[in-house]
């Protein structure tokens, strides 16, 4: 869970101090601004889901942190979720092939935490002093 919220608020400091180089990460060409049309909303989206990824990253820090295993719990479904709609946002052409990376992490993610709790919640497994 730490590991995979100090990335999440990396990313998300990445994108809020250089959006280009998030958009080329998941597939997407940037756009010079100079060129973006009136009404083109890229970079306020990447700002919000920038922002939005560092503070869940934080969020996952601290979690950890207070070894918070109902939140570790509650991650699982909400993560294969965000697998699901972002694998089908790329089968379905609204998003391009790159970005299948996150819902690939986003996959992987939760199925590790579903089973890390599911190892340590083992029968006969012994507690820890």
């Amino acid at each position: 869970m730490a590991v995979f919220g100090l990335l999440a608020a990396a990313m998300g400091v990445v994108g809020l101090v250089a959006p280009a180089i998030m958009l080329t990460a998941m597939g997407f060409e940037p756009i010079p601004d100079a060129s973006r049309a009136e009404g083109d909303h890229t970079l306020v989206f990447l700002t919000a889901s920038s922002m939005a990824a560092l503070n869940m990253g934080v969020y996952y820090i601290l979690a950890s942190l207070a070894d918070w295993k109902p939140f570790f719990r509650w991650t699982v479904p909400f993560r294969l979720l965000t697998c699901t709609v972002f694998t089908l946002a790329v089968v379905t052409g609204r998003a391009p092939a790159g970005f299948l990376g996150v819902g690939l992490w986003e996959g992987l993610g939760a199925l590790a935490t579903g089973a890390a709790l599911r190892y340590e919640t083992r029968p006969g497994k012994v507690a820890e002093a």
